[in-house]
C-alpha cells in the first residue's frame, strides 16, 4: 500500500463520509471514511475534476 496522506473526512448531510489523500508521486486517492484500505486512485487533476462536478450538482447521487 502506498504511503498516503489523508485529509480530514468530508461528510455531507447524513450520507457517508469520504476522505481524499495524496501520495509522494502526486497520485490522488478517495475512500469512504473508515475504509481507507479500499480506495480508488487517479491523478490529482482527475480527482479534482470529479469533485468539482459533484459540487456543481452534476453527480451528487455518487455520494
Amino acid at each position: 500500500m502506498p504511503d498516503i496522506t489523508w485529509e480530514d473526512p468530508y461528510c455531507a448531510e447524513g450520507s457517508a463520509c469520504f476522505r481524499i489523500g495524496i501520495d509522494a508521486t502526486d497520485n490522488a486517492y478517495i475512500a469512504v471514511n473508515g475504509f481507507e484500505d479500499h480506495y480508488i486512485t487517479d491523478t490529482r487533476e482527475a480527482l479534482r475534476i470529479l469533485i468539482r462536478e459533484i459540487k456543481a450538482g452534476k453527480a451528487d447521487h455518487l455520494l
